[in-house]
């Protein structure tokens, strides 16, 4: 007894502890009332649907009991049952309790699970906009039809296990009989149980009655479509009057069952619940079959051509793709000769064009920025736009967060209570790099310093940051270690659940599995545990209704750094909208393991970005916004959660200048426009102008190009806008059959407007494929790769960019060399073609010369060879030093010389011949002083010369 009383109190204890710290953290956040809204709806669901359900079901098995016969009949069947009969019959209190509490918990359980259905049911705000069918709100669709059949299955189940339990009831009493001789079923019996059928007969006609309204959210077939939902001609001629004749046919046949009351017999019920079986049959089934085999498909196009219009509008309007602008666009340019300046001139209006790659580089920031074991990057970087020097750059920004797995010595300790938070964020120019071809840092070091000034730098909140801390308390933090030490630190933020509670240290000892935090002497007064600290899981537990984008980003914003993350409202009833898996569509070559997929299994057929939320890097806070002030499906949510979302006017202006066009709404979209660019039913009924979002030409694997943000102007703008690109080509073909772009800067009156530039069949240009193909094909170029892949060196080619650019197509490609002793990625060329012209070259500007012509004279330069430091004076004095200068003059244009004539050898031997050179005058400059400072002199030169010349384009590890 006692042992059975200990394991009662500790399960109670464990479920307790899951309720407990589920609540201190949303106090923590101070998003209490979500977790409060969320568990009475679901507590109060739970308790309404259960008891309803245990009532239905016992009061229908008291009732089977209170109308058994009297006396049974004397049969070997009812002497059988007999045996039960007695078994039960103490017990039978109990059994009605236990059957009633169990058919309760289960219905209870499942009506829980639809606290989002009634949330919306009950708080559903108007569209505004009606169905064409119907002629309903959108909102009937959305929000109420979803709860009627919840309330009709839960009819359904009721019904069938009330029948059910009352048959076996007067089966077991009597009421029944199956082999007994006489009447199969008492009066009473009879009565009952045609009721109860009657009922069920009831609810058919109901779920007849509201699948006509289902017709206009179904998934159904249709040749050149995929996810095609809404009533095509077939549902609008045959299946809708079906359903009304069928639900005429089941309200008769019901009264029918409900009429054995008085005439006691199941012939006319039985007969008429045959006639609408029958009529299901014909009439539901075969009906519509003929109509679809005789009528449709002769003349399949013109029948369908209405639906498909409406198919289109309302597929178009759900994903926000109407006002996508396509125009024609030639793809060949026609400007020659000398108009080729002006060419290069509008390439460098047109785009800023990034060649910083950050789905490339970041094992590059890992290596140079790094700087402890314990610290680490994402294995994509992120891209936003910062003002250097007063202009602003595109910039590529990676947090320092904290590497577990790097800690020196792994311990509880050191793992939850010294190593806490990671430490800066590491920026660099997207459109140039330096003399070796890696990032060009604005923002480095430990701590980190540049152009974002100063900042809070610590981290305790990341995409990287999954395990728990303890701050605050006794124990000291490592802040970070520099060549002076070691720095502690304490958190000073007030996130986190407090500790100084023994209850509290219990209740997460227990829901972490970790008995120390009961009994640590490391935790004390102000000991506070931080979890949940991915922006992703706290974004996703305070608004538990929205569907998060699958890349949060960071921005540093009013000196804090701050999570930036979308997220979605999506519905799956919007009436003719085509549906689509979220986790299929925003699928492509990133998503392979670098960076995270949108609700996999989510199939949706409306979407929004309405809202853009932040996660504080230091103190975790997190904050949404409303930013779709039209959306119903937030006005909705904001009803149920009032409180929850800010209003739009709160974004403050550093804020806004980060806030972008989400990456998984843009997939979506393109992926939609690959059908629903065409508004003509006839064209997109044959499929001829599909198109396909191409593979990635960039990797082995066949999947598919992601999206790439681009400051860039499309023709008709005036100057450039931050945007986020896509290229389509026609379905199962190579070239391009047209670019996408769209404004991706919050801050632009044009934010979110899709413009498509179509691209003619009758003369293809080349899509990505094929220009990779051809970059790939060019005997130089194919000459130069194998001399980068010289000494087991690996090629990584970076984003292929796509600019419409006067007529044409810019395609500009950056490519990186792995070395095998660096071992990260340097960008050590840029492929450029425009037109008929290729070019492979060590800068972005000498590509564009040698592409429209003129003089390379900006952008990236390769690293110069090492020169003797300029204002050494030696000793005139000393023939030595002379020598010493003329030689190391001699060996640095001797390797000029064979840089241009790309002679490897010889470069090398006169990189080798200035070294020498260089440590003479070293040694005679520290003979003149002393010593101590001809040594410095030399290791400075010693430095700069071997690492230029390592670093050399063309030859990595030279």
């Amino acid at each position: 007894m006692t042992l059975g009383v200990l394991a009662a109190l500790a399960m109670l204890f464990v479920m307790f502890a899951g309720f407990w710290t589920d609540w201190l953290w949303y106090r923590s956040v101070k998003y209490s009332s979500v977790f409060t809204t969320t568990l009475g709806t679901k507590v109060g669901l739970f308790a309404v649907f259960g008891l309803l359900m245990a009532a239905v079901v016992g009061v229908n098995i008291w009732l089977a009991h209170r109308l058994r016969p009297p006396l049974s009949a004397m049969s070997m069947e009812q002497q059988s049952l007999d045996r039960y009969r007695m078994s039960i019959a103490p017990y039978k209190k109990w059994v009605l309790l236990a059957v009633s509490a169990l058919v309760g918990l289960v219905a209870g359980a499942s009506a829980a699970g639809q606290w989002r259905t009634w949330l919306m049911w009950i708080n559903g705000v108007s569209f505004g906009q009606k169905d064409p069918q119907f002629h309903k709100d959108i909102s009937f669709y959305t929000f109420d039809l979803p709860w009627y059949r919840f309330l009709l299955s839960f009819g359904f189940a009721a019904a069938v296990l009330s029948l059910i339990a009352a048959a076996l009831v007067h089966y077991l009493y009597g009421g029944l009989r199956l082999t007994s001789p006489g009447g199969r079923a008492t009066a009473a019996a009879t009565g009952h149980l045609s009721v109860l059928l009657g009922l069920f007969v009831t609810l058919k006609a109901v779920a007849y009655w509201l699948d006509r309204y289902g017709l206009a959210v179904k998934s159904s077939g249709l040749k050149s479509t995929d996810g095609w939902t809404g009533l095509r001609y077939v549902d609008a001629n045959a299946y809708l009057p079906a359903k009304t004749i069928l639900f005429i046919i089941a309200l008769i046949c019901a009264v029918l069952f409900f009429a054995t009351l008085w005439r006691r017999t199941w012939q006319l019920p039985v007969i008429g619940f045959g006639l609408m079986v029958l009529s299901a049959v014909l009439i539901g089934g075969l009906y519509p079959a003929i109509v679809q085999k005789f009528q449709v498909q002769p003349n399949e196009q013109a029948k369908e051509a209405p639906y498909i219009k409406k198919n289109i509008t309302a597929t178009r309007e759900a994903y926000d793709i109407d006002g996508s602008d396509v125009k024609d666009y030639k793809g060949t340019s026609d400007v020659k000769g000398k108009d080729a300046e002006k060419l290069r001139a509008a390439a460098n209006s047109t785009a800023s064009l990034r060649l910083l790659d950050p789905n490339i580089v970041s094992p590059t920031f890992q290596q140079q920025q790094q700087i402890r074991g314990y610290y680490q990057f994402p294995s994509t970087l992120d891209v936003d736009r910062y003002k250097i020097d007063g202009k602003e750059q595109d910039t590529v920004i990676g947090l320092r967060e904290l590497n577990i797995k790097g800690i020196p010595e792994r311990n509880w300790i050191n793992d939850h209570f010294k190593y806490t938070h990671g430490y800066g964020a590491i920026t660099a120019k997207g459109t140039t790099t330096d003399g070796a071809g890696a990032p060009d840092f604005t923002d480095k070091n430990l701590p980190t310093e540049g152009m974002l000034k100063k900042y809070e730098q610590r981290v305790y909140y990341g995409e990287k940051t999954t395990q728990y801390s303890i701050v605050g308390g006794p124990q000291k933090e490592l802040d970070y270690s520099s060549d002076s030490g070691e720095k502690s630190y304490s958190y000073q933020g007030k996130s986190g659940v407090s500790l100084a509670n023994p209850v509290n240290r219990a209740a997460y000892a227990v829901a972490f599995g970790e008995p120390q935090i009961l009994y640590s002497g490391a935790i004390g007064d102000g000991s506070r545990i931080l979890y949940n600290r991915t922006p992703k899981e706290r974004v996703e537990s305070v608004a538990p209704w929205l569907t998060i984008d699958g890349d949060a980003y960071p921005a540093v914003v009013d000196g804090r750094i701050q999570w930036i993350v979308d997220a979605y409202t999506t519905s799956n009833g919007y009436p003719y909208a085509s549906r689509t898996t979220l986790g299929d569509t925003t699928a492509d070559s990133l998503t392979t393991g670098q960076r995270a997929v949108v609700a996999q299994q989510n199939q949706v057929n409306y979407i929004r970005n309405s809202v853009k939320a932040t996660v504080d890097a230091y103190d975790g806070t997190v904050k949404l916004y409303q930013w779709d002030t039209k959306d119903p499906v937030l006005k909705t949510w904001m009803k149920a959660f009032p409180g929850t979302v800010k209003a739009k006017s709160e974004i403050s202006g550093g804020l806004m200048d980060h806030l972008r066009y989400p990456q998984d709404l843009f997939k979506v979209q393109r992926e939609l426009l690959t059908r629903y660019h065409v508004t003509d039913p006839g064209t997109f009924y044959t499929g001829s102008e599909r198109w396909q979002v191409p593979d990635d030409p960039t990797k082995s694997k066949g999947n598919a190009v992601p999206p790439y943000y681009l400051s860039m102007k499309m023709p008709g703008q005036s100057q450039q806008a931050f945007s986020l690109t896509t290229t389509f080509t026609p379905k199962s073909r190579e070239n391009l059959g047209a670019f996408m772009a769209i404004d991706a800067d919050a801050k632009s009156k044009d934010y979110g407007r899709i413009r498509i530039l179509k691209l003619p069949t009758e003369n293809p240009v080349l899509g990505p494929q094929q220009v990779q193909s051809k970059f790939n094909s060019e005997t130089e170029i194919a000459n130069e790769i194998n001399i980068l892949k010289k000494g087991d060196s690996e090629i990584e080619y970076g984003n292929l960019l796509t600019v419409p650019l006067e007529g044409g197509l810019l395609y500009v490609e950056p490519v990186y060399v792995r070395g095998n002793r660096t071992n990260y990625p340097l960008l050590k060329k840029v492929l450029v073609t425009y037109g008929d012209r290729t070019a492979f070259k060590n800068t972005l500007d000498e590509a564009l010369a040698e592409i429209f012509g003129g003089k390379a004279d900006s952008g990236t330069k390769p690293p110069e060879a090492t020169k003797p430091p300029e204002g050494t004076k030696p000793p005139a004095e000393s023939p030595t030093v002379k020598q010493a200068v003329k030689d190391a003059q001699t060996a640095y244009e001797a390797g000029e010389k064979a840089l241009e004539a790309k002679d490897w050898t010889a470069y090398g031997k006169a990189q080798k011949d200035l070294k020498d050179a260089l440590d003479r005058i070293a040694k005679a400059e520290a003979g003149a002083t002393g010593g101590s400072g001809g040594s410095g002199g030399s290791d400075k030169g010693d430095g700069k010369g071997s690492d230029k010349a390592g670093d050399k384009p063309g030859k990595p590890g030279s």
